[in-house]
């Protein structure tokens, strides 16, 4: 099984990257580009997030929950905890608007909590005050051990995530990909 890459392997493509860019669009001026190290803005988000949507979305059986899902995940500060002061603003940049557009932002929110990817508390803004994001990694895996993500996608999930670095296969590491039995895989030299 091949290693997530490391630091110096990482800068290394970053450099084959950024020359293949630089022959590509010549004379690209870097201010045209949104760099997260000098612009504010910016958060941190799994690179598998994507899949994680449109599992969310097959999940909730046609009441799509991924542009709920991601602008709470936006609104947070690298903390995972909301706070839903602006309810109607929050419907609105999960899509929905017109009269009942925070009652269904508002059931987004309760079948995300049913679904254990977010807890709600009650607090000055109603039923939903405040947000907890729990790690979307560990929701998935249990509901997969239950049989509410189907294998493909699950698998999907973590090939993605073996290649992103986003979990450590080790259970001493305490990341992502916890209690995956690898006794019996061999190391094999790519």
């Amino acid at each position: 099984m091949a290693a997530a890459p490391n630091k110096k392997q990482l800068s290394k493509i970053q450099r084959q990257k950024a020359t293949l860019r630089a022959m590509l669009w010549p004379g690209l001026d870097d201010k045209r580009l949104w760099n997260y190290t000098t612009t504010a803005g910016w958060l941190n988000v799994p690179r598998a997030l994507p899949l994680i949507l449109r599992i969310m979305d097959y999940m909730s059986k046609g009441k799509p929950l991924s542009s709920t899902y991601l602008d709470l995940w936006c609104r947070t500060y690298n903390d995972s905890f909301v706070v839903a002061s602006k309810p109607r603003e929050m419907a609105f940049y999960s899509g929905f608007s017109g009269e009942r557009a925070e009652r269904t932002w508002q059931s987004r929110m309760w079948i995300l909590a049913q679904l254990g990817f977010i807890d709600i508390k009650g607090g000055p803004n109603g039923d939903v005050s405040y947000i907890l994001i729990f790690n979307p990694f560990a929701v998935l895996k249990e509901h997969h051990e239950h049989g509410r993500v189907d294998a493909r996608s699950y698998n999907a999930l973590l090939e993605r995530m073996i290649e992103t670095g986003g979990g450590n296969l080790s259970a001493e590491a305490g990341d992502d990909l916890d209690d995956i039995d690898l006794s019996n895989i061999e190391e094999t030299p790519l």
